[in-house]
């Protein structure tokens, strides 16, 4: 892997690939619509080249994939562009990659997967989704497969991290750095797996540096699980934080979703605040090793840290 184009170089995700991958000296082309964040973030990386697009214009996707070895796509979109967007995204990322004989590298959640019932989630696990935005990432998933690139896939839970705003959890942790009255989605008693963006992008990259990776499916898990309360509590003590973090429940949710998209479009995603699903990472320890994964204190810790900088 000599060159890669990380898509959505902006996002939590995206920013932390582009850095890992500059940190192996690999040569990246940082594409995203923001040229200040992106001149801001990554002006320090030598080897980094920002590139301002859209990746809706074939044309802007094609010229920044020149000579690429491998596309990471780590683009973000808003859940209520989902069902119109997200397909011609997917269909462009294919197009560009087979122009270009480049590989794919693809970030996914568990959606697809749909309920866990309880157990922890393989890769060999059916996926049979149960919810509209599940439907649309295996209908993604499908496109890829369906296509001539060489691809690999690679589940997470819920990331938290530096930059990782688009996360309930972020808004959580934003509201308790702005000493204002926080809220946290979903019972706080319930143990849910999240997943730091600086773990998940070494995760991708390890995977990307394999040619024995492609063509599958790779579950990546977190640093265990972790509830709702021990977040709080490990958030509230490091900002000296006093106020009491309330818990938004899903009658507030669809009564948020009343005058709020992103709330409406939440709701059918609950059921992940309520049964867990929480992915079995053992595929990927027995083929790449063991992945070093940051405790939540302190993922939590360097993320509140991160966020006051800004």
């Amino acid at each position: 892997m000599k060159k890669a184009l990380v898509l959505g170089a902006t996002g939590g995700m995206g920013s932390a690939i582009v850095e890992e991958l500059a940190k192996r000296e690999v040569e990246v082309v940082a594409f995203a619509r923001s040229e200040k964040k992106l001149n801001n973030w990554f002006a320090n990386f030598d080897s980094v080249t920002p590139y301002v697009g859209d990746v809706f214009d074939q044309a802007s996707l094609s010229k920044a994939a020149e000579d690429v070895d491998i596309i990471f796509h780590a683009i973000n979109i808003p859940y209520q562009d989902w069902e119109e967007k997200q397909p011609k995204l997917m269909q462009n990322i294919i197009e560009i990659a087979q122009q270009k004989g480049a590989k794919l590298a693809i970030v996914d959640n568990i959606y697809a997967y749909g309920r866990s019932e309880g157990l922890l989630v393989k890769e060999s696990k059916q996926k049979n989704p149960h919810t509209k935005k599940g439907k649309i990432r295996l209908q993604l998933e499908e496109m890829i497969k369906n296509s001539s690139v060489l691809f690999f896939i690679a589940h997470f839970p819920d990331f938290y991290g530096p930059r990782a705003e688009n996360t309930l959890v972020h808004y959580t942790l934003q509201s308790i750095v702005d000493n204002k009255r926080a809220m946290f989605v979903g019972n706080q008693q319930i143990a849910r797996e999240y997943m730091y963006t600086p773990d998940g992008a070494r995760a991708m990259v390890d995977l990307a540096e394999r040619d024995d990776v492609f063509g599958q499916n790779w579950n990546i898990s977190g640093s265990g699980v972790i509830t709702g309360e021990e977040v709080v509590r490990i958030a509230s003590e490091h900002m000296r934080y006093k106020k009491k973090v309330l818990t938004v429940k899903k009658s507030h949710v669809r009564l948020l979703g009343i005058v709020d998209k992103f709330m409406r479009e939440y709701v059918e995603m609950f059921y992940l605040n309520e049964q867990p699903v929480v992915l079995d990472g053992e595929k990927y320890e027995m083929k790449v090793g063991s992945l070093k994964k940051t405790p939540y204190k302190q993922g939590i810790e360097n993320t509140l840290r991160y966020m006051v900088s800004q």
